[in-house]
Protein backbone atom coordinates (compact mmCIF):
# COMPACT_ATOMS: atom_id res chain seq x y z
CA UNK A 1 0.00 0.00 0.00
CA UNK A 2 2.64 2.35 0.15
CA UNK A 3 4.02 1.39 -3.19
CA UNK A 4 1.87 3.45 -6.54
CA UNK A 5 0.64 -0.26 -7.31
CA UNK A 6 -2.43 -0.76 -4.96
CA UNK A 7 -5.26 1.39 -3.73
CA UNK A 8 -6.13 0.98 -0.18
CA UNK A 9 -10.30 -0.03 -0.80
CA UNK A 10 -9.88 -1.73 2.85
CA UNK A 11 -10.29 1.14 5.06
CA UNK A 12 -12.85 2.78 3.26
CA UNK A 13 -15.25 -0.45 3.57
CA UNK A 14 -14.40 -0.77 6.90
CA UNK A 15 -14.80 3.21 7.68
CA UNK A 16 -18.45 2.88 5.85
CA UNK A 17 -19.39 -0.19 8.18
CA UNK A 18 -18.00 1.20 11.52
CA UNK A 19 -19.94 4.23 10.83
CA UNK A 20 -23.22 2.41 10.46
CA UNK A 21 -22.64 0.80 13.68
CA UNK A 22 -22.06 4.65 15.38
CA UNK A 23 -18.36 4.04 15.66
CA UNK A 24 -16.12 7.15 14.43
CA UNK A 25 -12.92 6.36 12.65
CA UNK A 26 -10.41 8.79 14.14
CA UNK A 27 -7.21 7.61 12.90
CA UNK A 28 -5.99 5.67 9.68
CA UNK A 29 -2.34 4.72 8.85
CA UNK A 30 -0.07 2.73 5.94
CA UNK A 31 2.67 1.07 7.79
CA UNK A 32 5.46 -0.55 5.35
CA UNK A 33 6.31 -4.85 6.08
CA UNK A 34 8.71 -3.45 9.20
CA UNK A 35 8.49 -5.01 12.61
CA UNK A 36 9.61 -2.10 14.42
CA UNK A 37 7.02 0.14 12.80
CA UNK A 38 4.08 -2.13 12.80
CA UNK A 39 4.67 -2.70 16.88
CA UNK A 40 4.96 1.27 17.11
CA UNK A 41 1.76 1.89 15.06
CA UNK A 42 -0.35 -0.92 16.75
CA UNK A 43 1.16 0.99 19.98
CA UNK A 44 -0.45 4.34 18.53
CA UNK A 45 -3.22 2.89 17.63
CA UNK A 46 -4.14 1.36 21.01
CA UNK A 47 -3.16 4.37 23.17
CA UNK A 48 -5.64 6.79 20.90
CA UNK A 49 -8.54 4.28 20.45
CA UNK A 50 -10.91 1.56 21.85
CA UNK A 51 -11.48 -0.24 18.33
CA UNK A 52 -8.01 -1.16 16.18
CA UNK A 53 -8.22 -3.10 13.24
CA UNK A 54 -5.48 -4.05 11.31
CA UNK A 55 -5.72 -5.69 8.01
CA UNK A 56 -3.29 -7.37 5.63
CA UNK A 57 -0.21 -8.93 7.06
CA UNK A 58 -1.27 -12.52 7.90
CA UNK A 59 0.15 -14.61 5.12
CA UNK A 60 2.99 -17.04 4.89
CA UNK A 61 5.42 -15.11 3.83
CA UNK A 62 8.33 -13.24 5.66
CA UNK A 63 7.50 -9.74 5.26
CA UNK A 64 3.73 -11.29 7.13
CA UNK A 65 4.48 -9.55 10.25
CA UNK A 66 1.18 -8.18 11.66
CA UNK A 67 0.60 -11.36 13.94
CA UNK A 68 4.50 -10.65 15.56
CA UNK A 69 3.88 -7.11 15.88
CA UNK A 70 0.78 -7.26 17.77
CA UNK A 71 1.99 -10.20 19.87
CA UNK A 72 4.74 -7.74 20.61
CA UNK A 73 2.77 -4.59 21.28
CA UNK A 74 0.71 -5.79 23.41
CA UNK A 75 3.38 -8.33 25.33
CA UNK A 76 1.79 -11.61 24.05
CA UNK A 77 2.90 -15.13 22.97
CA UNK A 78 1.79 -16.36 19.44
CA UNK A 79 0.54 -20.00 19.96
CA UNK A 80 0.26 -22.28 17.18
CA UNK A 81 -3.19 -24.12 16.67
CA UNK A 82 -3.15 -27.19 15.18
CA UNK A 83 -7.08 -26.82 13.96
CA UNK A 84 -5.96 -24.50 12.28
CA UNK A 85 -2.85 -26.44 10.65
CA UNK A 86 -4.77 -29.67 9.26
CA UNK A 87 -7.40 -27.36 7.35
CA UNK A 88 -4.34 -25.54 5.66
CA UNK A 89 -2.74 -28.85 5.21
CA UNK A 90 -6.13 -30.05 4.17
CA UNK A 91 -6.36 -27.30 1.57
CA UNK A 92 -3.29 -27.58 -0.30
CA UNK A 93 -4.03 -31.89 -0.49
CA UNK A 94 -7.27 -31.00 -2.55
CA UNK A 95 -5.77 -29.24 -5.05
CA UNK A 96 -2.84 -31.89 -5.34
CA UNK A 97 -0.21 -29.21 -3.57
CA UNK A 98 2.20 -29.70 -1.14
CA UNK A 99 2.51 -27.13 1.49
CA UNK A 100 5.38 -25.18 2.45
CA UNK A 101 6.55 -25.25 5.53
CA UNK A 102 6.43 -21.28 5.98
CA UNK A 103 2.63 -21.81 5.45
CA UNK A 104 2.21 -22.85 9.03
CA UNK A 105 2.97 -19.20 10.57
CA UNK A 106 -0.61 -18.52 9.62
CA UNK A 107 -1.59 -20.79 12.46
CA UNK A 108 -0.10 -18.79 14.76
CA UNK A 109 -2.50 -16.83 17.20
CA UNK A 110 -2.50 -14.50 19.83
CA UNK A 111 -2.45 -15.90 23.24
CA UNK A 112 -6.54 -15.40 24.03
CA UNK A 113 -7.61 -14.13 20.63
CA UNK A 114 -10.78 -15.90 19.11
CA UNK A 115 -10.11 -17.10 15.45
CA UNK A 116 -12.03 -16.03 12.70
CA UNK A 117 -12.71 -18.39 9.59
CA UNK A 118 -11.95 -17.21 6.82
CA UNK A 119 -13.88 -18.89 4.13
CA UNK A 120 -12.40 -17.55 1.37
CA UNK A 121 -8.80 -17.88 2.09
CA UNK A 122 -5.95 -19.64 4.33
CA UNK A 123 -5.19 -16.38 6.87
CA UNK A 124 -8.45 -16.62 9.14
CA UNK A 125 -8.91 -13.27 11.26
CA UNK A 126 -8.44 -12.66 14.61
CA UNK A 127 -10.51 -11.26 17.35
CA UNK A 128 -9.25 -10.64 21.24
CA UNK A 129 -9.87 -8.27 23.86
CA UNK A 130 -7.62 -7.11 26.81
CA UNK A 131 -6.11 -4.79 28.86
CA UNK A 132 -3.80 -1.96 27.38
CA UNK A 133 -2.50 0.99 29.64
CA UNK A 134 -5.57 0.09 32.04
CA UNK A 135 -8.45 0.07 29.40
CA UNK A 136 -10.21 -2.53 27.91
CA UNK A 137 -9.27 -2.84 23.93
CA UNK A 138 -10.71 -4.79 20.96
CA UNK A 139 -8.01 -5.63 18.51
CA UNK A 140 -9.70 -7.19 15.22
CA UNK A 141 -6.79 -8.63 12.46
CA UNK A 142 -8.28 -9.34 9.02
CA UNK A 143 -6.71 -10.63 5.69
CA UNK A 144 -5.97 -7.88 3.08
CA UNK A 145 -7.89 -9.35 0.10
CA UNK A 146 -11.08 -7.07 0.23
CA UNK A 147 -12.94 -10.36 -0.49
CA UNK A 148 -11.71 -12.17 2.18
CA UNK A 149 -11.63 -8.86 4.72
CA UNK A 150 -15.33 -8.13 3.65
CA UNK A 151 -16.61 -11.83 4.29
CA UNK A 152 -15.26 -12.51 7.61
CA UNK A 153 -16.20 -8.71 8.45
CA UNK A 154 -19.64 -9.39 7.41
CA UNK A 155 -20.22 -12.84 9.16
CA UNK A 156 -17.84 -12.83 12.42
CA UNK A 157 -17.09 -8.93 13.21
CA UNK A 158 -20.24 -6.87 12.31
CA UNK A 159 -22.21 -8.65 15.69
CA UNK A 160 -19.44 -8.89 17.91
CA UNK A 161 -18.60 -5.24 17.10
CA UNK A 162 -22.74 -4.54 17.65
CA UNK A 163 -22.72 -6.67 20.78
CA UNK A 164 -19.38 -4.36 22.34
CA UNK A 165 -20.13 -0.94 21.20
CA UNK A 166 -22.61 1.36 23.42
CA UNK A 167 -25.92 2.33 21.61
CA UNK A 168 -25.44 5.24 19.35
CA UNK A 169 -26.31 6.33 15.48
CA UNK A 170 -24.30 8.07 12.82
CA UNK A 171 -26.02 9.66 10.27
CA UNK A 172 -23.95 12.01 7.57
CA UNK A 173 -25.28 13.58 4.89
CA UNK A 174 -23.65 15.08 1.43
CA UNK A 175 -24.28 18.16 -0.31
CA UNK A 176 -22.06 18.54 -4.12
CA UNK A 177 -22.27 21.76 -4.93
CA UNK A 178 -20.86 23.02 -9.27
CA UNK A 179 -18.38 25.51 -10.39
CA UNK A 180 -17.47 27.93 -7.58
CA UNK A 181 -14.19 27.54 -5.96
CA UNK A 182 -13.47 25.98 -2.42
CA UNK A 183 -12.55 29.13 -0.58
CA UNK A 184 -15.68 31.04 -1.38
CA UNK A 185 -17.66 28.11 -0.71
CA UNK A 186 -16.33 27.81 2.78
CA UNK A 187 -16.45 31.79 3.43
CA UNK A 188 -20.54 31.31 2.45
CA UNK A 189 -21.15 28.28 4.73
CA UNK A 190 -18.53 28.54 8.03
CA UNK A 191 -20.72 30.94 9.71
CA UNK A 192 -23.33 27.94 8.93
CA UNK A 193 -21.64 24.71 10.10
CA UNK A 194 -19.70 26.82 13.10
CA UNK A 195 -23.33 27.19 15.24
CA UNK A 196 -23.40 23.28 14.78
CA UNK A 197 -20.88 22.41 16.95
CA UNK A 198 -21.99 18.70 17.35
CA UNK A 199 -22.00 18.16 13.59
CA UNK A 200 -18.44 17.21 12.11
CA UNK A 201 -18.23 19.37 8.27
CA UNK A 202 -15.72 18.53 5.69
CA UNK A 203 -15.13 20.42 2.63
CA UNK A 204 -13.78 18.22 -0.59
CA UNK A 205 -12.81 19.81 -3.75
CA UNK A 206 -12.44 18.33 -7.17
CA UNK A 207 -12.18 19.67 -10.81
CA UNK A 208 -15.23 22.08 -10.67
CA UNK A 209 -17.11 20.09 -7.89
CA UNK A 210 -17.38 20.79 -3.92
CA UNK A 211 -18.15 18.11 -1.68
CA UNK A 212 -19.86 18.67 1.64
CA UNK A 213 -20.33 16.20 4.06
CA UNK A 214 -21.92 16.40 7.53
CA UNK A 215 -21.90 13.55 10.21
CA UNK A 216 -22.93 13.25 13.24
CA UNK A 217 -22.79 10.85 16.34
CA UNK A 218 -26.83 10.72 18.44
CA UNK A 219 -28.55 8.52 20.78
CA UNK A 220 -31.72 7.43 18.04
CA UNK A 221 -31.33 7.36 14.55
CA UNK A 222 -33.88 9.98 13.82
CA UNK A 223 -31.98 12.90 16.26
CA UNK A 224 -28.72 12.13 14.18
CA UNK A 225 -30.27 12.24 10.69
CA UNK A 226 -32.71 15.34 11.52
CA UNK A 227 -29.20 17.05 12.92
CA UNK A 228 -27.21 16.59 9.50
CA UNK A 229 -30.49 17.56 7.75
CA UNK A 230 -30.96 20.49 9.67
CA UNK A 231 -27.35 22.36 9.08
CA UNK A 232 -27.55 20.75 5.45
CA UNK A 233 -30.58 22.48 4.96
CA UNK A 234 -29.55 26.18 5.89
CA UNK A 235 -26.42 25.30 3.79
CA UNK A 236 -28.43 24.81 0.88
CA UNK A 237 -30.74 27.79 1.45
CA UNK A 238 -27.36 29.98 1.76
CA UNK A 239 -25.97 27.94 -2.08
CA UNK A 240 -29.13 28.08 -3.59
CA UNK A 241 -28.40 26.78 -7.00
CA UNK A 242 -25.05 25.81 -7.01
CA UNK A 243 -26.37 22.61 -5.27
CA UNK A 244 -26.92 20.05 -7.61
CA UNK A 245 -27.39 17.03 -5.20
CA UNK A 246 -28.32 16.24 -1.81
CA UNK A 247 -27.86 12.54 -1.64
CA UNK A 248 -24.89 11.96 -3.33
CA UNK A 249 -25.34 12.03 -6.77
CA UNK A 250 -23.37 12.43 -9.65
CA UNK A 251 -23.70 15.58 -11.63
CA UNK A 252 -24.83 13.54 -14.69
CA UNK A 253 -27.13 11.41 -13.04
CA UNK A 254 -28.80 15.23 -11.95
CA UNK A 255 -28.89 16.19 -15.35
CA UNK A 256 -30.29 12.40 -16.71
CA UNK A 257 -33.02 13.68 -14.10
CA UNK A 258 -33.88 17.04 -15.39
CA UNK A 259 -33.63 15.76 -19.02
CA UNK A 260 -35.86 13.19 -18.17
CA UNK A 261 -37.92 15.33 -15.97
CA UNK A 262 -38.58 17.51 -19.26
CA UNK A 263 -38.86 15.20 -21.67
CA UNK A 264 -35.77 16.67 -23.44
CA UNK A 265 -33.02 15.19 -25.11
CA UNK A 266 -29.63 16.46 -26.30
CA UNK A 267 -26.68 15.75 -28.24
CA UNK A 268 -22.80 17.39 -28.34
CA UNK A 269 -20.08 18.68 -30.20
CA UNK A 270 -16.87 17.92 -28.57
CA UNK A 271 -13.53 19.37 -29.25
CA UNK A 272 -10.78 20.19 -26.70
CA UNK A 273 -12.51 17.75 -24.39
CA UNK A 274 -12.48 14.91 -26.83
CA UNK A 275 -16.10 12.76 -25.73
CA UNK A 276 -14.99 12.99 -22.25
CA UNK A 277 -18.71 14.79 -22.11
CA UNK A 278 -20.29 12.28 -24.06
CA UNK A 279 -19.34 9.38 -21.76
CA UNK A 280 -20.18 11.40 -18.27
CA UNK A 281 -23.64 11.29 -19.56
CA UNK A 282 -23.79 7.63 -21.03
CA UNK A 283 -22.21 6.46 -17.87
CA UNK A 284 -25.76 7.11 -16.33
CA UNK A 285 -27.56 3.61 -17.08
CA UNK A 286 -30.96 4.42 -19.41
CA UNK A 287 -29.05 7.79 -21.06
CA UNK A 288 -30.18 6.63 -24.19
CA UNK A 289 -33.44 8.01 -23.28
CA UNK A 290 -32.16 11.51 -23.54
CA UNK A 291 -28.78 11.14 -24.75
CA UNK A 292 -29.30 10.81 -28.49
CA UNK A 293 -25.54 11.32 -29.78
CA UNK A 294 -22.54 13.73 -30.84
CA UNK A 295 -19.63 14.23 -32.61
CA UNK A 296 -15.83 14.41 -31.25
CA UNK A 297 -14.41 17.37 -33.62
CA UNK A 298 -11.13 18.10 -33.21
CA UNK A 299 -10.12 19.27 -36.46
CA UNK A 300 -11.52 22.57 -38.38
CA UNK A 301 -12.74 20.32 -41.42
CA UNK A 302 -14.97 17.90 -38.96
CA UNK A 303 -16.28 21.11 -37.39
CA UNK A 304 -17.55 22.02 -40.43
CA UNK A 305 -18.61 18.69 -41.63
CA UNK A 306 -20.40 16.87 -38.84
CA UNK A 307 -21.33 20.15 -36.63
CA UNK A 308 -22.02 22.40 -39.70
CA UNK A 309 -19.39 25.26 -38.78
CA UNK A 310 -18.75 27.66 -41.43
CA UNK A 311 -15.49 27.37 -42.33
CA UNK A 312 -15.16 31.07 -42.58
CA UNK A 313 -16.02 31.65 -39.29
CA UNK A 314 -13.69 29.40 -38.17
CA UNK A 315 -10.93 31.54 -40.23
CA UNK A 316 -12.41 34.81 -38.96
CA UNK A 317 -12.43 34.08 -34.91
CA UNK A 318 -10.66 30.86 -34.92
CA UNK A 319 -11.43 27.54 -33.59
CA UNK A 320 -11.83 28.30 -29.76
CA UNK A 321 -13.81 31.26 -29.88
CA UNK A 322 -17.74 32.31 -28.50
CA UNK A 323 -18.77 32.07 -32.17
CA UNK A 324 -17.41 28.66 -32.94
CA UNK A 325 -18.43 27.53 -29.99
CA UNK A 326 -22.33 28.39 -30.44
CA UNK A 327 -21.89 27.43 -33.51
CA UNK A 328 -21.07 24.13 -32.20
CA UNK A 329 -23.81 23.62 -30.00
CA UNK A 330 -26.53 24.92 -32.61
CA UNK A 331 -25.23 22.92 -35.43
CA UNK A 332 -25.41 19.55 -33.41
CA UNK A 333 -28.78 20.12 -32.67
CA UNK A 334 -29.96 20.63 -35.96
CA UNK A 335 -28.58 17.70 -37.35
CA UNK A 336 -29.15 15.41 -34.07
CA UNK A 337 -32.90 17.12 -34.20
CA UNK A 338 -32.24 17.25 -30.04
CA UNK A 339 -34.12 19.50 -27.69
CA UNK A 340 -30.14 20.89 -26.56
CA UNK A 341 -27.20 20.75 -28.20
CA UNK A 342 -23.65 21.67 -26.58
CA UNK A 343 -20.44 22.75 -27.69
CA UNK A 344 -17.13 23.15 -26.44
CA UNK A 345 -14.24 23.81 -27.85
CA UNK A 346 -10.80 25.23 -26.09
CA UNK A 347 -7.17 25.12 -24.95
CA UNK A 348 -6.61 21.93 -23.05
CA UNK A 349 -2.78 22.20 -23.05
CA UNK A 350 -0.05 21.62 -22.38
CA UNK A 351 0.54 23.39 -25.88
CA UNK A 352 -1.26 25.31 -28.09
CA UNK A 353 -1.72 28.52 -25.74
CA UNK A 354 -1.33 31.93 -26.55
CA UNK A 355 -1.45 34.91 -24.86
CA UNK A 356 -4.51 35.58 -26.31
CA UNK A 357 -6.35 32.08 -26.13
CA UNK A 358 -4.16 31.15 -22.97
CA UNK A 359 -4.30 26.82 -22.23
CA UNK A 360 -6.97 26.34 -19.83
CA UNK A 361 -9.34 28.71 -21.92
CA UNK A 362 -13.00 26.69 -22.91
CA UNK A 363 -15.58 28.14 -24.33
CA UNK A 364 -19.30 26.59 -23.66
CA UNK A 365 -22.39 26.77 -25.48
CA UNK A 366 -26.19 25.34 -25.07
CA UNK A 367 -28.49 26.01 -27.68
CA UNK A 368 -32.05 25.24 -27.33
CA UNK A 369 -35.29 26.94 -28.89
CA UNK A 370 -35.08 29.49 -26.57
CA UNK A 371 -31.61 30.95 -28.44
CA UNK A 372 -27.98 29.86 -27.18
CA UNK A 373 -26.10 30.39 -24.34
CA UNK A 374 -22.21 30.56 -24.07
CA UNK A 375 -19.98 30.92 -21.39
CA UNK A 376 -16.31 31.19 -21.02
CA UNK A 377 -13.49 29.86 -18.55
CA UNK A 378 -9.96 30.18 -17.66
CA UNK A 379 -9.71 26.96 -15.90
CA UNK A 380 -6.42 25.98 -14.05
CA UNK A 381 -4.03 22.75 -14.08
CA UNK A 382 -2.69 20.11 -16.40
CA UNK A 383 -4.64 18.64 -19.37
CA UNK A 384 -6.42 16.18 -17.77
CA UNK A 385 -8.08 18.51 -14.99
CA UNK A 386 -8.80 20.88 -17.60
CA UNK A 387 -10.89 18.62 -19.52
CA UNK A 388 -13.19 17.67 -16.46
CA UNK A 389 -13.76 21.35 -15.37
CA UNK A 390 -14.70 21.65 -19.23
CA UNK A 391 -16.96 19.12 -19.02
CA UNK A 392 -18.60 19.46 -15.37
CA UNK A 393 -19.20 23.40 -16.61
CA UNK A 394 -21.33 21.91 -19.92
CA UNK A 395 -23.24 19.67 -17.45
CA UNK A 396 -24.00 22.53 -15.22
CA UNK A 397 -25.36 24.81 -17.85
CA UNK A 398 -27.46 21.92 -19.01
CA UNK A 399 -28.56 21.57 -15.95
CA UNK A 400 -29.58 24.90 -14.95
CA UNK A 401 -30.96 25.36 -18.81
CA UNK A 402 -33.85 22.53 -17.23
CA UNK A 403 -34.47 24.11 -14.06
Amino acid sequence: MLTPFRIDTNSLYLTEQLNLLGVDVIFKSVVGDDLRRLVAAAQHGLFRSDILIVSGGLGPTEDDLTREALAEALGLTLRRNLEILTRLEQRFAERGWKMSPNNAKQADVLDGAHVLPNPNGTAPGQWLIGQFDGRERIIVLLPGPPHELKAIFDTEVRNRLRAKVPPAFLAIRTLKVAMLGESLVDARVAPIYKRYRDVETTILAGAGEIELHFKTIAPTQDAAQGRVDEVAGVVEDELEDAVFSRNGESLEQIVGYWLQMRGATVAVAESCTGGLLAERITSVSGSSRYFLGGAVVYSNALKTELAGVPAEMIDRHGAVSREVAAALAEGIRYRCESTLGVGITGVAGPNGGTPDKPIGLVFHAVASDRGTEVVHRNFPGDRKRIRRFASTMALDMVRKKLM
